[in-house]
């Protein structure tokens, strides 16, 4: 039982001039969704100096807010409807808690209905909030929330190492700086978004999602499962193996993590030729700025390509054959010049919001969808706040959504190559997932905490 004790407001150590910043056309993509992510820090002998201490992350948050300003700011609606941020220094919602009952050892990190929910705090205003709770053994988890129509995971991975280089008495200029520089993102004169179909193939004003198909009789009505699994750097290795040559780590994961879909729809309600559809989310900054200029950016730069194939299909190709897909429409999408694109489609139909097609998938009432997401850029060993780097860390994304949502990141020991994967999905997958005899495994708090 979590018992929370006080949240504060941590403001910027320096004032600020109140402004607003725009959000850039690739920010206007996301919906209003906070994404969550966690750190668990083990105290080797019940001795507090051995993990953080509220006091401590609290001054750095505080520097650090500085040069991170829009985390303190807020979500504002201008004149025509659309988000805007109000950088108004406003602060960041910071709660402390305890867990006095309970070792870090006894929480079931596999199901962060029961653990991380009560670990990672609920934003209720502002950009950014943080919780610390304290456990019996001496252990502590950090757990921040975050609004993902103004950073994406990049950035506040950004975020995130500067606060941790600040606790450990780092100085209090970021190195390099965060850039909130729209004119990145800003559309090209004299360019006609009609040029890019693919844009258009990705994504839809929310005035043309089409409505459901009621062709085929839908499948039951359930609850999307959530769970948090470890993936052996083995596993890893073995599926970019008979992904063929050439395929990520990342692209042998989907194609896999694809078939499991069509496999969980034989053994479901839906029916066996159900189409599956199954996206990518990619990141922009090296497609458009080869020379790492947007390497500090700060703020959205995403797009979300997709495919779909029958569940039947799916159950009889090759794992290689079904990489190849991914790849093809990955790289389709992969460039600097379809970020343009994107770009411009965005303003061609401002303020009208809009919706990426890879969560609407086929279209079909027992379809099947699911997005990858890729944390596995999250420096976890850097997140050390003076006291040694957490023994473990996960994301929390349980959203609202129907489409399934599955997010690896590195495991938090040191050079395992090992992968921590949170899965926001249908129960049916879940089942498929946990009836492997390899690759997701549940995390044991025993073994990782001692």
């Amino acid at each position: 039982m979590v018992h929370y004790d006080a949240t504060w407001t941590v403001a910027p150590a320096l004032p600020l001039q109140e402004h607003r910043l725009p959000l850039s056309n690739l920010d206007l993509l996301l919906p209003p969704i906070d994404v969550g992510v966690f750190f668990c820090y083990a105290s080797g002998n019940g001795n507090d100096d051995d993990v953080p201490s509220a006091l401590a992350l609290k001054a750095a948050l505080a520097k650090v807010l500085v040069p991170y300003y829009p985390l303190a700011g807020e979500v504002v609606a201008t004149a025509a409807g659309e988000p805007e941020l109000l950088c108004s220094g406003r602060g960041v919602d910071f709660t402390e808690a305890t867990a006095a009952g309970a070792e870090l050892r006894q929480v079931r990190l596999s199901m962060p209905d029961e653990s991380a929910d009560k670990l990672v705090p609920a934003k209720k205003s502002g950009v950014m909030s943080v919780q610390f709770t304290k456990f019996k053994c001496g252990g502590a988890v950090v757990g921040c929330v975050f609004d993902h129509r103004v950073c994406d995971a990049y950035s506040f991975n950004m975020f995130l190492v500067a606060w941790a280089n600040a606790a450990r008495g780092g100085s209090s200029s970021v190195s390099p700086a965060p850039s909130f520089d729209r004119s990145f993102l800003a559309p090209r004169n004299g360019i006609s978004s009609s040029v890019d179909t693919l844009a258009d193939r990705l994504f839809v004003p929310v005035s043309r999602v089409p409505p459901p198909s009621t062709s085929a009789a839908p499948a039951a009505a359930t609850e999307a499962f959530n769970r948090i699994y470890h993936v052996s750097a083995a596993d890893v290795a073995a599926l970019q193996a008979a992904a063929g040559p050439g395929r990520t780590k990342l692209e042998a994961f989907t194609a896999h993590l694809w078939q499991l879909y069509a496999m969980a729809a034989d053994t479901s309600d839906r029916r066996p030729s159900c189409r599956v559809s199954m996206g990518v989310v990619v990141d922009g900054r090296s497609r458009l700025r080869p020379d790492g200029a947007m390497g500090a950016y700060f703020g959205n730069v995403l797009t979300i390509p997709y495919g779909i194939l029958g569940a039947g299909d799916l159950r009889g190709m090759a794992l290689a054959d079904v990489a190849a897909d991914v790849h093809g429409w990955v790289s389709e999408a992969a460039s600097g010049e379809r970020f343009r694109g994107l770009v411009e489609w965005v303003e061609a139909h401002r303020p009208e919001p809009t919706v990426a097609r890879a969560y609407l998938g086929a279209g079909e009432s027992d379809s099947m969808v699911c997005v990858v997401s890729s944390g596995m850029r999250l420096p976890v060993g850097e997140v050390d706040f003076g006291t040694g780097r957490p023994a473990f860390a996960s994301y929390h994304f349980p959203w609202p959504g129907g489409a399934g949502y599955v997010m690896p990141m590195p495991s938090a020991r040191a050079g395992s190559g090992d992968w921590v994967v949170y899965v926001h999905a249908a129960p049916e997958l879940v089942r498929a997932m946990e009836q492997e005899p390899t690759v997701f495994r549940a995390p044991d708090g025993r073994r990782i905490f001692g």
